[in-house]
């Protein structure tokens, strides 16, 4: 039976032995904000810890980063940390490690293949389910205040290959079926900016030119949110007029928020998330136990506990 653990903080590495043969890290793609936090998360805790990993950007590439796990085994390392591509081709990639042997981690974007984890594999992450449902009711709860009682948004996803862009979108239908909104929701449209600030400036720039009434937009990170909000202030739209959600709390989302144009985020702890994958894989190498799934919990950010996280990224 699967096992799932709650943490808040940095996995403590304490009590594993150095690895002198190495951990190999295969990130999605390194110009990324969050997974740049992401990867120096897994590189500073291995610093303090004395261990040795190497690091390779797989450049969105799913057949590269296969090769690049397949060149991490034949080297001899100790253990292998994955943060996937396509998290609908991770069985591949848990096929080669475990014939091999060598343990594998995947952090922080789930493998379709969760379920069906060998015992030396396992997964650290924040729960999806409780992303964007944190960030729409906060939204929800924002336009009440206001005195609506019906909006209309858009929804900006992720890269539709990626589990979390999923399940954020799905979060978003969740809690307005489940009548969790105080407010009566209409989705205009929802389109994928696949992450990326740029694509989504020219997606909410294609939205405004239809003329369309909104109310906002629901982003399924901070990257297109404001994207999103860069394309409306281009075009003179006053952000106290639309309510912006967006998730990870990156530095710029924070500072988006405190210039009064970002409403709502979602602090994903990436640092921690590292860390946390790096202990995992160290134990497995060790041969100790490690629960399959490590959740570290999301939390809420909006303006009134903004200062608690300008430091936390």
């Amino acid at each position: 039976m699967k096992k799932t653990l709650i943490v808040a903080g940095f996995a403590a590495l304490m009590g594993t032995s150095v690895l002198a043969d190495g951990i190999g890290v295969s990130m999605a793609r390194f110009d990324d904000t969050f997974l740049t936090v992401l990867r120096n998360g897994i590189q500073t805790q291995a610093d303090a810890s004395g261990l040795q990993v190497q690091i390779e950007d797989a450049q969105n590439d799913v057949a590269k980063q296969l090769d690049q796990i397949n060149n991490f085994i034949a080297s001899g390392v100790s253990a292998i940390i994955v943060n996937a591509v396509d998290t609908s081709a991770t069985q591949a990639m848990s096929d080669a490690a475990a014939a091999a042997g060598v343990p594998l981690v995947y952090v922080n974007r789930q493998p379709i293949n969760l379920d069906t984890l060998p015992d030396n594999q396992a997964f650290v992450a924040s729960n999806e389910v409780d992303s964007g449902t944190l960030e729409t009711i906060a939204l929800c709860d924002n336009w009440a205040a206001e005195g609506k009682t019906e909006v209309n948004i858009y929804v900006m996803q992720g890269e539709l290959s990626n589990q979390a862009a999923v399940q954020r979108t799905q979060d978003i239908f969740d809690v307005i079926e489940a009548g969790k909104c105080k407010v009566k929701v209409n989705v205009i449209d929802q389109q994928t900016a696949n992450w990326s600030r740029d694509q989504a400036q020219n997606l909410m720039t294609n939205w405004l030119s239809t003329g369309t009434a909104f109310d906002g937009v629901i982003a399924n990170n901070d990257e297109m949110a404001i994207g999103a909000i860069q394309s409306m202030k281009a075009a003179g739209i006053d952000m106290a007029t639309v309510q912006v959600g967006g998730v990870d709390a990156t530095q710029d989302a924070l500072a988006a928020m405190a210039a009064g144009d970002l409403d709502v985020t979602v602090f994903q702890n990436a640092a921690a998330q590292g860390g946390g994958a790096l202990d995992a894989a160290t134990k497995l190498a060790a041969g100790e136990a490690v629960e399959q799934s490590v959740w570290v919990p999301f939390e809420l950010v909006i303006p009134s506990n903004l200062a608690n996280y300008t430091a936390k990224n």
